[in-house]
């Protein structure tokens, strides 16, 4: 009897499966008895514009190679989005969402969307791309709001005896300074700008949930909710997990490949990277030091949703 041998810390298959499985190679694509593939590509982090070596973020450039890859699988009758982000940018976030619906419609592809630990307030916004969206019963999704958050040094640098010199041209160039107290109007037009923001992802929301959603006043006010919650909501549509969830749907053999950035020159070359390799062409040092409000701010969007 063939028994599977330990080999590099892990177990090799028995060799009546690798002889099987090279002799299913050498068949016709036709002739092979294979289950569904279905692709994966892994959303995960906070979403912004650039990032660097040691904070890669999620944005367009560095899922938009991932995602092509995936819906470009042919005999793929889905394509599977894991999402664990607690939201940024509104307009990377759209961004996102936008070439997920377009890769969608042009290959004639379902979308599934699985939310980890958290898809909140943009990441939120990603995940309504989804034909449907699955939860786990803690996971952490709604968040739709919008939220603006800076720091106000004035009295520090007036404590250290820093003068603050700024020349403009146009009286409103310098809204909102750091380091300088706040107007009142300038929080006013900042307000403002938010609703706008706001109102665009409500519809979106609208959009693509529809009669879905329950009639709660609560909905759009930038509250977050478990997974189980969400689902009653309307905000998801089942509990379950990728691997279980996509195995009752397309059959037990039904195998998973993961999306993963293509590796050396060439893959860069041609932008196709994921959020893991962003920025490799930055400097490490200057993303140490210009990069420490930016990593504090990042780990408090992280704080609001951790249980």
């Amino acid at each position: 009897m063939l028994q599977a041998r330990t080999y590099m810390g892990g177990t090799c298959p028995p060799e009546s499966t690798l002889v099987k499985r090279m002799l299913r190679r050498l068949l016709p694509k036709s002739m092979r008895k294979e289950g569904v593939v279905i692709p994966v590509v892994r959303l995960n982090g906070t979403i912004m514009a650039g990032g660097s070596p040691l904070r890669p973020s999620l944005n367009l450039a560095t899922c938009a190679g991932l995602l092509e890859k995936a819906f470009g699988m042919k005999d793929a009758p889905a394509v599977a989005i894991s999402i664990n982000s607690p939201g940024g940018s509104p307009v990377q976030s759209r961004l996102i969402y936008q070439r997920i619906r377009d890769l969608a419609v042009e290959k004639n592809k379902r979308v599934l969307v699985f939310v980890e630990d958290v898809a909140a307030s943009g990441g939120y916004m990603i995940a309504i791309a989804g034909d449907e969206i699955i939860v786990d019963p803690s996971s952490i999704v709604g968040s739709i709001g919008v939220v603006s958050a800076s720091f106000g040094f004035q009295d520090l640098i007036a404590k250290l005896g820093v003068e603050r010199r700024v020349h403009t041209a146009g009286q409103n160039k310098a809204v909102l300074d750091p380091f300088k107290p706040e107007r009142p109007e300038d929080v006013e037009r900042l307000k403002a700008l938010q609703l706008e923001v706001h109102e665009t992802f409500i519809d979106m929301v609208k959009t693509r949930r529809g009669a879905k959603l329950a009639d709660d006043p609560d909905l759009f006010t930038g509250l977050f909710w478990a997974g189980k919650r969400g689902v009653a909501l309307g905000l998801a549509d089942a509990l379950g997990d990728l691997r279980g969830t996509l195995k009752a749907r397309f059959g037990a053999d039904t195998r998973l490949r993961v999306i993963t950035p293509p590796k050396g020159l060439l893959g860069r070359r041609f932008g196709l990277l994921g959020a893991q390799d962003a920025g490799l062409a930055g400097s490490f040092a200057a993303a140490a030091g210009a990069g420490l409000i930016e990593a504090a701010e990042e780990q408090a969007l992280w704080a609001r949703y951790r249980l």
